[in-house]
């Protein structure tokens, strides 16, 4: 398929991935929003992952170029952060419950389109096969 479809199914299923985690680590933080001296966790890829890209693509301009640009992407790795912000909290703990629904809301929106994308990719390639 990566012949029809270059790096997208590569990066589509590492961005899942990364999505994935990242809803388990926000969950964990509401999970944890009454447990004395918890603090919040983040997960970043975004960067990494563009950077990589763009490292893979400067240094390749031959018909290996999409292989090295697949190695970037299932090379990449994901950050986990914790936030160190000071808390108003008497018992330590520093996870805003607005702020986590918020980035709950917005990593199961942005996976939901990443699912729905990649269903659309296989449809049409499922209707060209047929024709």
């Amino acid at each position: 398929m990566s012949l029809l479809y270059g790096n997208e199914v590569s990066l589509d299923q590492k961005t899942l991935d990364y999505l994935w985690q990242r809803q388990n680590i926000t969950v964990n933080n509401i999970a944890n929003v009454d447990t004395p001296k918890f603090k919040s966790q983040y997960l970043t890829f975004e960067d990494t992952l563009a950077s990589r890209i763009r490292l893979a693509k400067k240094g390749t301009v031959r018909a290996g170029e999409a292989d090295e640009i697949d190695r970037a992407i299932r090379h990449t790795t994901a950050t986990v952060h914790t936030t160190d912000n000071e808390t108003s909290r008497l018992d330590g703990n520093n996870v805003d419950m607005d702020q986590e629904q918020v980035s709950l809301a917005k990593t199961a929106y942005e996976y939901q389109m990443l699912v729905n994308s990649v269903s659309n990719s296989l449809k049409r390639l499922d209707a060209a096969a047929k024709s």
